[in-house]
Parts: structure tokens; sequence; C-alpha cells
């Protein structure tokens, strides 16, 4: 087996699991930077409304502008924090608003999924000849197990499936790619790929385990050897993940009844309860992957669906992790490639939907250093401009680097020994309108 190409899934299969994929990982490893800068922020985790959600149907919501604009959710509701209101069917969501601050000023001109969606998750442009990767994948770089995460789950997650349309990883390769879980939280047994097999137990599992290693006379003849023994070693960590205490964590049914019942008992909901459980355990970046928000059609019937869903989810899990103090050392940020056209496309095929819109979006921001309680920027009258203080990819992604101690100063490895800083920098002609100073305490 050559285990220098091994993917992380397929070490999982293999019985390695995600400690032996990463040891095993590539060319990088030596490489991957190391910042001496401390951040408040310990782990991210990412709500990505895949496909780009409404901005004013949710946090910008534009009563008084008529029925082309507002369609039936004209009426904006008060949050607890005076000023400051958001869409009607986010009301637990308004009662958390101290927890949370409101970017109205998203933009990069961008309504292509595809480039928008790698602008937005990379801080850079679209078109260059260097594919850069994602936050996540930047996060696994400094924060993962070349930065001395010892947990044996992977250091980058995505909940549930891979978020597509652009390579997480770019240039930094396979061994920084999320492992993505598959499954669903909301069923009697979330399946996790590769960790939790359906119709498998534990005590088969194990039977399995012994029945390799008395079939593997060569490993056990050469138990000494160097690289047996690493592999050796890695295996156990494997099995640990697969069958100890690194499993039980994916393990929903330890929760209570009411606790899972506050989140929803929807795939959003439980991924929520699941993310909050794998900060719990130390993992620096977990995403979830949140589809169905390219609403080309009746988008409003979709929403008395879609944002109950979203509101119940992301409130309760702001609360818990302001209850247990885990707030402040984890940033939260919630957003999709770009927002929907902010008039109402009433006419057939669509009856009611909204188009892609790049000029202006917003994006909600917590913990780890973001104060709650606050709007960055305003959109013009009927959300369809910046009106003031425009705010790119590349000024958010900077912010939250900054809040994880991640040097924006620094050089990412580039196999071919290219100068890759980590953030775009002047010279790079990026758009910016500056780092969110406005709001990182």
């Amino acid at each position: 087996m050559n285990t220098s190409n091994i993917s992380r899934r397929d070490a999982l299969r293999y019985g390695l699991g995600s400690a032996a994929a990463l040891w095993l990982g590539n060319d990088l490893r030596a490489a991957a930077p190391v910042s001496t800068a401390k951040g408040k922020a310990k782990s991210v985790i990412q709500i990505w409304l895949w496909g780009g959600a409404s901005h004013v149907d949710t946090f910008d919501p534009k009563p008084g502008t008529g029925n082309d604009y507002t369609g039936p959710l004209n009426n904006p509701i008060e949050t607890n924090v005076k000023g400051i209101r958001i869409g009607e069917l986010l009301p637990q969501l308004a009662k958390q608003a101290d927890k949370y601050s409101l970017i109205r000023s998203m933009t990069h001109g961008v309504s292509s999924h595809e480039t928008a969606a790698y602008m937005v998750q990379t801080g850079r442009p679209a078109g260059e000849t260097v594919v850069y990767p994602s936050v996540g994948a930047v996060v696994c770089l400094y924060k993962g197990k070349d930065a001395g995460y010892t947990g044996l789950i992977p250091p980058y997650i995505v909940l549930t499936t891979p978020q597509g349309r652009f390579s997480e990883a770019g240039f930094l390769g396979g061994r920084y790619k999320p492992f993505a879980t598959g499954g669903d939280p909301a069923q009697g047994k979330f399946t996790v790929e590769g960790i939790v097999a359906p119709g498998i137990t534990s005590k088969r599992q194990e039977a399995r385990r012994d029945l390799l290693h008395g079939l593997n006379t060569l490993g056990n003849t050469m138990a000494d050897d160097t690289q047996v023994k690493a592999l050796t070693a890695t295996e156990v960590e494997a099995y640990d993940l697969i069958l100890g205490d690194g499993s039980k964590v994916f393990d929903l049914a330890t929760e209570k009844d009411e606790v899972r019942d506050r989140y929803g008992r929807t795939t959003f909901g439980q991924s929520c309860l699941m993310a909050r459980r794998l900060v719990e355990k130390g993992v620096p970046y977990i995403t979830i992957n949140y589809k169905g928000w390219d609403n080309h059609k009746g988008i409003f019937e979709t929403f008395r669906k879609k944002l109950p869903e979203l509101d119940k989810g992301l409130a309760t899990l702001l609360q818990d992790l302001s209850a247990s103090g885990l707030l402040d050392s984890t940033i939260i940020w919630c957003c999709g490639e770009f927002g929907r056209t902010p008039k109402v496309q009433w006419e057939a095929p669509w009856n009611g939907g909204r188009g892609h819109y790049g000029k202006v979006f917003s994006c909600l921001v917590a913990g780890g250093g973001f104060k709650g309680g606050h709007v960055i920027g305003s959109s013009t009258a009927r959300g369809e401009e910046v009106k003031d203080r425009p705010v790119y990819p590349l000024d958010l992604i900077g912010s939250i680097y900054e809040l994880l101690g991640i040097d924006i100063a620094g050089k990412l490895p580039h196999p071919q020994g290219m100068q890759c800083p980590v953030v775009a920098t002047a010279s790079d002609e990026t758009p910016s309108g500056g780092r969110l100073k406005e709001i990182m305490a």
C-alpha cells in the first residue's frame, strides 16, 4: 500500500484512522508553519448556507419597500439589542442578538456559485493561477496535528456532506481536506463514514480486528521494526476512534431527549448539537454544510420551514456555548456564497423566487473574540447595494485568523515553493475594507 497518497477517509477504511492519515501524510508536514501569536479563539464553527441565503429575509430586512421586495415577510422583529431587527421567522435568534454581530455589507460582486464560494471561502479573487486553500484547511494547517493537536477526531470536520464547488485544500493537498462524516445525525444512529458502520456491532468489529491480527504473520514477525511499530501505534489510535472514547462523541443517543429537542430533530439542528460536542473535544474546525438555500422558486414557502430550522439550531448552539463558557473561545460564522436578488421574481416559472446576488449580502459572526450586539455596515433602502462600510471576504477571513492567533503576515507552504501569504495583501489588488476591528475584542 502506498501510504504517501492515502486519503483520510481511505485511512479510516483501511484501519489506519485519522491519526495515521495525518502522521503518514505528505511532504507538507515538515513545512507546516507555526504561529507564535496568541488568539482568543481555539475552534471555529462555520455554518455554510449552501446556495446563498436571502439577506433581506433573514438578517437585513427591508420593511415597507413593498410586496415586490418583501413578499409576505414584511414584519421584522425586535431583538434583545435595541435598534437591531431581524426577519420575522427568526424569533429565537432575536433573543440571542447580544451574543452575535451582523455584517450587512458583505460584498464581492460575483453571482456564480463556484466563483463566489471560492472567494468567500478563501478570501481570494478567482481566476488566479494558484488555487488557495479554504479557511478550514488553513486552520487545520495551523491548529491541527502538526501544531500539537492530539485529538483522535480529525481536526477539520464537515457535517455531513462535502461542500463541493471549490477545492477546500487548494495547493495544500489532500492532507488538509476535511473529513466529511456522511450520515444523518437526526437519524436513530448517526452513521459516520469509516467510523460507525451500519449493522456492525462493536463486538463484531473487535472480532474482525483480532482475526486480522492473527492472520498478519509478517507484521507479527517484524513487530520490532520501526515502521511496523509506527503503523501499530496509529492502528491503536484508529481503533480507539472506531471503538473507544473517540467514537462516543458521535453518539448523540447519549444526549438527553430534551436537549436534542431544543436543537430541533432536523439534520441541521442535530448537526449544531454535534458541532457543540466536537468543540467540547477541542476539534479546531467544524463546518455544517447546510444545503437548501438556492431558492429560485417559491422562496417564501421554503422559508416557512427552512428559517425555523436555522433559528432553532443556531440559537440553541449560541445559548449552550455561552452557558458553558465555550463561546468565548469558539468563533461562529454563518453565511453563504452570496445573497439573493432583493426584488422578488413573481413571474413564471419562478413564482416568487430570488436569484443569485453578490453585490451585497449578510453574515452573522459570534464568539472567539467577536463582540455581540453590533451591526457592521449597511445596505441601501431595498438591499440592492452596499451603503457604507463594505466588507469583503478578505476582511472577514483575516479577522478570523487574527482571533485564532494565525499570523496573517505569514506564508503558506506551497509545494513548488511559491510565495503565498496567509491572506492577500494590498499588492495583490484584492479588494479590502479593513479588518473588523469594530467588533473584535
